[in-house]
């Protein structure tokens, strides 16, 4: 297997200063440490970095947010002392969007590394115009003889464990940003806005844990400014600003974007929030997401959209992103023997066979925000993912995933690999019909990966319907372990341009690979 070194190409000090500068203006007074025709003029501002999205062979997303009403300006080259560079005019950043913006870049070269940088201009002066913000990522290879490599994990700020800056805040995001992927792929729970931060908190040991606070986490979030302000949140991190500027994201969403747990439909019982109407909540959350997140198919704008999708990543990759939150139906004990709906429901599940049956790209990622065969329990009773714990045949939304891996086996479609968080702990399941009750479909790979800045929870039991076996797991033994306490997870895919091998490390914080696992290309089951 062929690595890229960690740093391939210069320039790259250039993106890290643009990153260092956006941090210190978070930090200092807007007439400190900036150039004097800045600081005085009251240009725009894109404090909160940069960030570029569902990168292929020849698009891409970037994405800003200014402290002002400013119209978005990128431009892009193939160098960073941007040469000749390539203008184009984006949107007027307003309130509506909470003062970000997205621009499709089209047209790119495949294979390439894009430099970019993004201006904001005053609407009423054009002249008048911030600190361009540089960032950079690499487009997807048109030849297959063109290495992959991309990360994985999710769970961010979650369970009361805020950016810390006495452990070096959000510190993975360096850790990853030093192995320079060609993408992240951000698998759910992207904030919990459900979990509000305290100043500290004191862990068993007698250690304190200390958060940076914002008005917005200081409370569930229902209110869509809220909402916003959990989105901002990880951005007052230097890592995360400086990983968004070098590595390009495939973003999905899961349950803490809103309510955990949450499923359309659902009346809270939570004390803690005035708003009981779940579909009011998801209603805000969704906008502030698609806000924050460059996304190619969920506009800022309002206007209907979708987060499930395929990134065609060349012709060795394509990445399925499902949504199992927006279509679901309620959760429950899942002994129904009739459930087409299930966690997908029936027009995204008639979308991912369609799109998989399509599919010429040597590995095809299924990026679920939810493993398969955890048992994953809400409350004393009901389950919030697919396995129900009934280790016979497939029941309640086991049986759209049935469905799904009969399509699979049926129309010989190789190369299907799961990749999940949710969880907060890392481990491989093997899923074989010689070990399940539901014996019609071919063996396959899940990962598990997070979580990336979170607390730790034990493993979860296994569901023997489609007869995974458990091949690793690293998980600490009580719930809700600090990131002070305990390595924070992500994966890692390398795909060799020439062989077309698939390799699968489950990787920890501070560098250590905890499992590796290599997958041979054109298999229906492995």
């Amino acid at each position: 297997m062929s690595h890229r070194p960690p740093n391939p190409f210069p320039g790259r000090r250039s993106v890290l200063r643009g990153s260092l500068a956006a941090s210190a203006a978070l930090a200092l007074p807007s007439s400190v440490g900036t150039a004097p025709s800045f600081a005085l003029s009251g240009r725009p501002k894109a404090q909160w970095g940069v960030q570029a999205g569902d990168v292929t062979t020849n698009s891409g997303l970037v994405w800003v947010r200014s402290d002002r009403p400013a119209r978005m300006i990128v431009e892009t080259s193939a160098t960073e002392s941007f040469r000749r560079p390539k203008r184009w005019h984006g949107p007027l950043l307003g309130a509506d969007t909470d003062f970000t913006g997205t621009v499709p870049l089209r047209g790119l070269p495949a294979g390439e590394q894009i430099h970019y940088r993004v201006t904001l201009a005053d609407p009423d002066d054009y002249r008048r115009t911030g600190e361009p913000v540089p960032g950079t990522f690499r487009t997807a290879p048109a030849k297959r003889r063109q290495d992959v490599r991309f990360l994985w994990s999710g769970d961010i700020v979650g369970q009361g464990w805020g950016i810390n800056p006495d452990i070096g805040g959000l510190f993975a995001y360096e850790e990853m940003r030093r192995l320079n992927p060609d993408f992240f792929l951000c698998s759910g729970d992207t904030i919990y806005a459900d979990g509000p931060l305290s100043a500290s908190v004191t862990l068993p040991d007698g250690r304190v844990w200390r958060n940076v606070t914002t008005e917005e986490k200081s409370k569930v979030a229902e209110t869509l400014a809220e909402y916003r302000g959990n989105f901002r949140y990880s951005l007052l991190d230097e890592n995360v600003r400086r990983f968004n500027a070098q590595v390009p994201t495939i973003t999905q969403w899961d349950d803490h974007e809103v309510v955990n747990n949450w499923y359309p439909g659902e009346i809270l019982t939570d004390a803690r929030y005035t708003v009981k109407d779940v579909d009011t909540l998801a209603s805000r959350a969704r906008k502030a997401f698609s806000e924050y997140f460059p996304i190619s198919t969920l506009p800022s704008t309002g206007e209907d959209g979708r987060v499930h999708r395929v990134v065609r990543h060349g012709p060795l990759l394509d990445v399925f992103v499902l949504d199992m939150r927006t279509y679901r139906n309620a959760n429950s004990p899942g002994r129904q023997t009739d459930d087409t709906n299930g966690i997908l429901g029936a027009e995204q599940l008639v979308w991912l066979k369609r799109e998989l049956a399509r599919s010429r790209a040597v590995w095809k990622v299924i990026a679920s925000d939810m493993p398969l065969g955890l048992v994953v329990p809400d409350g004393a009773t009901d389950i919030e993912a697919v396995a129900q714990g009934d280790p016979g045949a497939p029941l309640g939304r086991e049986l759209q995933i049935a469905e799904l891996l009969r399509f699979v086996k049926h129309r010989r479609i190789t190369g299907t690999v799961w990749l999940t968080a949710d969880v907060h702990y890392t481990s491989a399941q093997h899923y074989d019909p010689s070990r399940a009750a539901f014996k019609d479909f071919a063996p396959f790979w899940e990962f598990v990966s997070g979580p990336l800045a979170a607390g730790g929870f034990q493993a979860n039991a296994l569901d023997g319907t489609f007869g995974p076996d458990r091949v690793f797991v690293k998980a600490p033994d009580r719930a809700n372990v600090s990131p002070m306490e305990s390595p924070q997870y992500f994966g890692e895919v390398d795909i060799d341009g020439g062989s077309g091998e698939l390799t699968v490390r489950l990787r920890a914080t501070g560098g250590a690979v905890l499992f590796t696992k290599v997958l041979q290309p054109g298999r229906v089951g492995q």
